[in-house]
């Protein structure tokens, strides 16, 4: 059991949000939103409706947006509700580390460092070949002049100086000029945001609402039935699977709370704010583009330009691909500044090299860490094929989704400890008597799991019915997502044994989340608490390991290969440095120390 205990020490909410900050605290509600706009409504918004709309979902499209709306939203307020409870820099792993342990979070900071450093290197290349592109290519002549690479499936042809260059002057720009990045950011996601409006606009003046309804023999035979979902209900459902991809990048507001000016306020409001705004952009461009121009004829590759030279506007395309370096250059900024604050917060913790973490005492910002993962970005930006390791993003987002939503269910049900945060006589005292409590039985989690001695504040034994249920949840979550993925023909031929399956693995999540609702849960009011607990978390655990089953066997490896390495770091450096375990042993030492005085003195607790 001592092996264990290492991986399973916690930060408590009073420690956490008692630590003082060196970041200074200059952002606002605006800035926020800003960021979360610019980092989620990237290139994406100016290719995905084209994708989604010819290949998956017909105009069906603005349903698959929906929906990956609120599969969004209901991890945005998981979000939103960790970020008035723990305002502090590093997101989803601080989350992890007051609730579940140091193991889980430091495997859940490990993931967001690989997203967001893939993530941004993915968009400073885009960049890069997208100027490239509207001018014609010289760039790329130019590097293959000086010198060519050999290409493999993940290595580039070519070494592309310009992502490199543009990924590192953002790099300087945010450690060195952070509040001038910060309103460069928000120039850039507000003209974004009004060529999207601009296309909205200019395209409601041809709607033709006949392309919402169009005949079957009217479209070719690989497009579907026609109408309004010529794939129908699963294609729209598929197409949510991909829509969802365009609103990832909201966590980076979560990242930040250490250097907001009124983060339990800010955080929430922000994170609804950006995925609304983000909302109303893809339903309002898949809306005007499958209402001009027929579905199954859409541009996969740039859709808008292509729909408006079609209808008589070219010129107003020269505004979208200018509106795209726009939508790039946020992107950039946006997905650029929470990853040195990932590490800066994981550094200070002890989990990663503590050089990392150091702060610049002129500009508040941690510059060492900022310029390491600049490079690291501007080199990955550079060298490599980011198409085969993007769903390596997704993969690392949605489990950090999985993981903030698994922590509200067993933070909202914990047994609260007022704890004080220095290691002081009274501090031990209260460890000790918190020691010798009653222990959690296997037979008082039975008796309890529908809470029929109507317990109305959360004890030791409820909140391990929570955990208990949490866990099985999750794992009938797994199982069903691998039914629903490789049974899927079955389902929609409704073939009985699938079907029966599907059923019996419902009624048990129900069972389930009926036994967690009965359980008495943390009244303490807070500046934002997410609403329907548990069903919204729940469903949300659900969504994000469908999608993640969903992704191909190729990204699971590449995920192992990363994570044996965070591991390797971990076991080696972070578990022996880690800054909980003096105060976790130092409580133990003088629990042991206490006992036997008390022991030697005949006195007992």
């Amino acid at each position: 059991m001592r092996f264990y205990k290492p991986l399973l020490r916690q930060k408590t909410l009073e420690q956490v949000n008692g630590e003082e900050s060196e970041l200074g605290r200059v952002l606002t509600t605006l800035d926020l939103t800003a960021l979360g706009v610019g980092c989620t409504l990237g290139v994406g918004v100016y290719v995905l409706p084209g994708i989604v709309a010819k290949e998956l979902a017909g105009p069906g499209v603005v349903i698959s947006f929906f929906i990956a709306a609120v599969a969004s939203i209901f991890a945005g307020l998981c979000f939103a509700e960790f970020g008035a409870r723990v305002p502090k820099a590093g997101s989803a792993y601080i989350y992890s580390y007051v609730t579940v342990g140091e193991f889980v979070a430091f495997v859940i900071g490990w993931n967001l460092i690989m997203e967001y450093i893939i993530g941004t290197a993915s968009v400073a290349r885009g960049l890069s070949v997208y100027i490239d592109t509207l001018i014609g290519n010289p760039m790329e002549s130019f590097y293959r002049n000086i010198y060519e690479l050999n290409e493999t499936d993940i290595m580039s042809e070519y070494f592309d100086i310009f992502a490199f260059v543009i990924s590192f002057l953002v790099t300087l720009s945010l450690a060195f000029r952070q509040k001038e990045s910060v309103l460069l950011n928000n120039l850039l996601t507000f003209l974004n945001i009004s060529v999207v409006l601009f296309v909205v606009i200019l395209g409601s003046m041809k709607i033709d609402f006949k392309n919402w309804n169009l005949e079957q023999e009217k479209v070719p035979p690989w497009a579907g039935n026609g109408g309004f979902l010529p794939f129908g209900i699963s294609g729209a459902i598929k197409g949510a699977a991909t829509c969802f991809y365009g609103y990832v990048g909201f966590d980076v507001i979560s990242t930040s709370g250490e250097e907001v000016e009124n983060p339990q306020k800010s955080i929430p409001i922000s994170i609804i704010a950006s995925l609304v705004i983000v909302f109303l952009a893809y339903f309002g461009l898949s809306s005007v583009l499958t209402l001009i121009w027929p579905y199954y004829l859409q541009d996969v590759d740039a859709p808008i330009p292509y729909v408006l030279a079609e209808i008589g506007f070219r010129w107003a395309a020269w505004i979208v691909a200018v509106g795209g370096i726009f939508g790039l250059l946020a992107s950039l900024y946006s997905g650029m500044f929470p990853l040195p604050r990932i590490i800066y917060s994981m550094a200070n913790d002890g989990l990663l090299f503590k050089w990392l973490g150091k702060v610049n005492s002129k500009y508040h910002t941690p510059v060492v860490g900022t310029v390491v993962s600049g490079i690291v970005t501007g080199i990955m930006a550079s060298m490599f094929k980011l198409k085969q390791l993007v769903d390596l993003v997704s993969l690392g987002t949605l489990l950090a989704y999985t993981l903030v939503a698994v922590c509200i269910l067993v933070l909202r049900y914990r047994e609260e400890i007022e704890q004080p945060r220095l290691v002081t006589h009274d501090y031990v005292e209260h460890a000790h008597l918190i020691s010798k409590k009653i222990r959690v039985t296997c037979d008082g989690i039975v008796k309890q799991y529908f809470n029929t001695r109507k317990f109305s504040t959360p004890s030791g034994t409820t909140s391990a019915v929570v955990v208990f249920n949490v866990i099985v949840y999750s794992l009938l979550c797994v199982i069903l997502s691998l039914v629903l993925v490789q049974y899927e023909e079955n389902l929609i031929n409704t073939d009985p044994c699938t079907l029966s399956v599907c059923g019996i693995l419902v009624f048990f999540m129900s069972i389930n989340l009926f036994s967690t609702f009965l359980q008495p849960s943390d009244a303490r009011n807070l500046h934002f608490k997410v609403p329907l607990v548990p069903i919204l978390p729940a469903l949300s655990i659900f969504i994000n390991i469908y999608l993640m089953i969903s992704l191909a066997m190729i990204t699971w490896i590449q995920f192992g290969i990363w994570l044996l390495i965070g591991l390797a770091i971990y076991f080696s450096y972070g578990i022996n440095h880690s800054t909980q375990r003096w105060a976790t042993d130092r409580v133990e030492y003088e629990i042991i120390r206490s006992d036997d005085e008390a022991h030697s003195n005949g006195v007992s607790y």
